[in-house]
């Protein structure tokens, strides 16, 4: 959890940076990993993510070693690999720029993001699934059922029943949309301004590859469409996408997408006790989703 308490001590002495600051980074939109600011006394800075999930650290660096050439991504500089009772970590160059904000968008840079989006889904894989469990189904439907299953569990003994009841039937009246994605590719399944670097109008870098997996092009369109951050410049960022590769139809999927994002956005707020503290503007956001698509 983002409170959880760290001893930063032993990633000091472990990455022999025991005379560097630490300074925590915080913004409304992390839920899982902590992360630092490191700043060595001639001004080298670095980054240090700390994720108490051990998958969620293999995947980190499974998908920045796999992007490296292929978009901008910080670099691996060391590890501390997860054993009991010590989360693993990751170091990293610290990327010049700031996370994107949305009214700092222009034609070119939505432009540019959309040619990195089609880049990532390049990257083609074996199946549909987590990579690190190395069970990947050649059904994308299997893959997302399963995820949509697991997210619903975690809502049960918190959403009204009717509610988790109309979830599931919208769900199982619409799953054969997954019969014609566009996969298996990578798919970063959270790409949003929160983990887009710039630095004078042009993108530095795309982090937070934590809940990266084994998908489809149509769920990272989904994460355009859940937050509505492109608006007017959603045009330049589809021209861009389409320099690539070709832009997959995904309109007709949206809505059942962003009911699985809901779910896992609420499951996960639910199983960490976030949902009406840290993270209760997402709760509301997502619950309210809920309740005007299924009304």
């Amino acid at each position: 959890m983002k409170d959880r308490t760290i001893d930063i001590r032993f990633y000091q002495e472990h990455l022999h940076l025991q005379k560097a600051s630490f300074s925590r980074i915080d913004h409304e939109d992390a839920m899982v990993a902590i992360v630092y600011r490191i700043t060595q006394a001639d001004g080298t800075q670095f980054i240090l993510k700390i994720c108490d999930r051990e998958n969620d650290y293999l995947r980190e660096i499974k998908f920045l070693k796999c992007m490296a050439d292929i978009v901008p991504v910080p670099r691996i500089l060391d590890t501390v690999p997860p054993e009991k009772g010590i989360d693993g970590a990751i170091l990293m160059n610290c990327l010049p720029g700031q996370l994107l904000k949305p009214p700092e968008m222009t034609l070119s840079l939505a432009h540019e993001l959309g040619q990195c989006l089609a880049l990532i889904h390049n990257y083609r894989l074996a199946g549909y699934g987590d990579p690190i469990d190395e069970i990947l189904s050649k059904d994308p439907k299997e893959y997302f059922t399963l995820k949509f299953e697991e997210g619903l569990s975690e809502c049960k003994n918190h959403l009204p029943s009717n509610l988790i009841e109309t979830c599931q039937r919208y769900f199982t009246s619409h799953s054969h949309l997954l019969s014609a994605v566009d996969g298996p590719c990578i798919a970063h399944r959270d790409f949003r301004p929160g983990n887009l670097i710039v630095s004078n109008g042009e993108l530095q870098g795309i982090i937070d590859w934590a809940g990266a997996r084994a998908s489809f092009a149509e769920e990272d369109f989904c994460s355009l469409e859940h937050g509505d951050w492109l608006n007017q410049y959603r045009e330049s960022f589809v021209s861009g996408y389409a320099v690539i590769r070709p832009l997959p139809s995904y309109q007709p999927l949206i809505p059942f997408l962003r009911l699985n994002k809901a779910i896992a956005t609420i499951g996960f707020t639910v199983k960490r006790d976030t949902w009406n503290t840290t993270d209760a503007r997402l709760y509301q956001f997502n619950r309210q989703f809920l309740e005007k698509l299924l009304s």
